[in-house]
């Protein structure tokens, strides 16, 4: 193994694992912390955690427990995955687990960077933007778990550390340098930052070229803490020092096959928009109320009955993803926060996670063998409710969100999986993903 990656939640892993693959990385991506006795062949291993909103210390205890197990599995790097809006409370929890990891590798000196220019994330002075808003101005200024109002990512990264946390600014390494000579003045800009007393720097970066720089220069450095950009230039570093010869066929899957379904648990915007992209064209969509939820009334049960006869009305639709179903929780800022207001934020959430699990049992009891999973919380829920532990990668719907096959559980054909961050993908994503081959 050369590189480990500690996920902090499920639908980051597999974000990461795309890029990986993408770059002809044999990746397989581990649901939790497998047994010590447990080998895995690759040349990636992604261990996915649900640790984003956790309180901070399960979350070190258990990504020092990821980093144990990759390091009795010979890894040689070891990257810590977070979300590139930096999704964070402002007591936790990125600090804390990227302090515990270093503490645990020996290692004084590490760099924090989220960009992910494919999906409009940069950074540039410290400033993460969404787009061409700054972080604090984007739509997770109300995300319901956790907000982020500020877009000072030195600010906001110090506010959770003990280390001084300092900034790696673009300006500095980006004016016309050959590659050679970018890696050179970002290693150099390293010294200087350590000598300051930075141990941890915020890296600037708004291109993929930044990106790539930034993972040469750090080749050397025991820990990494990054969104899953900086992953498209690991796979070069590793191959121009003879660790990884690239495999073309990284991305395979076996064929997909029957209907699929969509679940959405997400309220970011952009889920909003493919929940609303999907109903205005008349598809199936049947809603979960967390109200009904709390009052105790059977929604999993109505949910899969029917969704049941969803699938026997078009089942002699000669399109099978015109057949796909969508059981949804997604609603708009103001509806979410006045469920929260009633019901209490962690008490909806995990009400609508139990009912979306129960939901992905009974689909997959029905033949389903294509799910569709929008928002970290949910695909977590739905992966360890399904029983798996481990997920082939194969090929991206969309940058960042690939398809994936389960490797285990009990299930008679391949069972594929999509894995969505909320906030990526545009308007037709679930319809792009349901049409999409995936073996190949």
């Amino acid at each position: 193994m050369i590189l480990g990656v500690i996920a902090d939640d499920f639908t980051g892993a597999t974000d990461i694992a795309s890029m990986l693959v993408r770059a002809g990385m044999r990746t397989v991506l581990l649901i939790g912390v497998p047994d010590p006795g447990v080998t895995v062949a690759a040349d990636a291993v992604v261990i996915a955690l649900k640790t984003r909103t956790v309180p901070v210390p399960d979350a070190v205890r258990e990504s020092l427990a990821a980093l144990r197990w990759l390091q009795a599995a010979g890894m040689r790097q070891c990257l810590f995955k977070y979300c590139s809006t930096f999704d964070s409370t402002p007591a936790g929890n990125i600090g804390p687990v990227t302090e515990a990891l270093m503490d645990a590798l020996g290692t004084g000196f590490t760099i924090a960077c989220p960009a992910f220019p494919e999906n409009g994330r940069t950074v540039y002075r410290g400033h993460l933007f969404v787009g061409d808003q700054l972080l604090s101005d984007s739509g997770m200024r109300q995300h319901p778990l956790t907000p982020m109002t500020d877009a000072n990512l030195v600010r906001v990264l110090q506010a959770q550390c003990t280390r001084r946390v300092g900034l790696l600014r673009r300006d500095g390494v980006a004016q016309g340098l050959t590659k050679l000579h970018a890696v050179q003045a970002v290693q150099a800009h390293f010294d200087q930052l350590r000598a300051q007393g930075v141990a941890i720097a915020i890296a600037d970066a708004i291109t993929n070229d930044d990106l790539c720089t930034l993972a040469a220069a750090c080749a050397d450095l025991p820990l990494l803490t990054a969104g899953s950009g900086l992953a498209l230039g690991l796979p070069e570093v590793y191959a121009q020092r003879g660790w990884l010869v690239p495999d073309a066929g990284a991305a395979s899957l076996d064929p997909a096959s029957g209907v699929g379904a969509v679940l959405a648990g997400s309220c970011s915007l952009a889920t909003n928009a493919q929940v609303q992209r999907w109903r205005t064209s008349g598809r199936p969509a049947f809603t979960i109320d967390p109200r009904a939820l709390a009052r105790g009334e059977p929604v999993a049960a109505e949910a899969l009955t029917w969704a049941q006869a969803q699938q026997t009305r078009g089942a002699d639709q000669a399109s099978q993803p015109d057949q796909a179903v969508l059981i949804s929780a997604t609603a708009p800022a103001e509806e979410l926060n006045a469920v929260q207001r009633e019901l209490g934020t962690l008490p909806s959430g995990a009400l609508v996670e139990a009912c979306f699990a129960q939901i992905a049992q009974g689909l997959v009891a029905q033949g389903l063998r294509r799910l569709v999973v929008a928002g970290g919380e949910t695909a977590g829920a739905v992966v360890q409710a399904l029983g798996v532990t481990r997920l082939r990668i194969g090929p991206a719907i969309c940058p960042g969100v690939p398809w994936t096959q389960a490797e285990d559980g009990p299930h008679d054909s391949p069972l594929h999986l999509a894995l969505k961050s909320g906030n990526f993908g545009g308007p037709d994503f679930f319809d792009e993903a349901l049409r999409l081959e995936v073996h190949r």
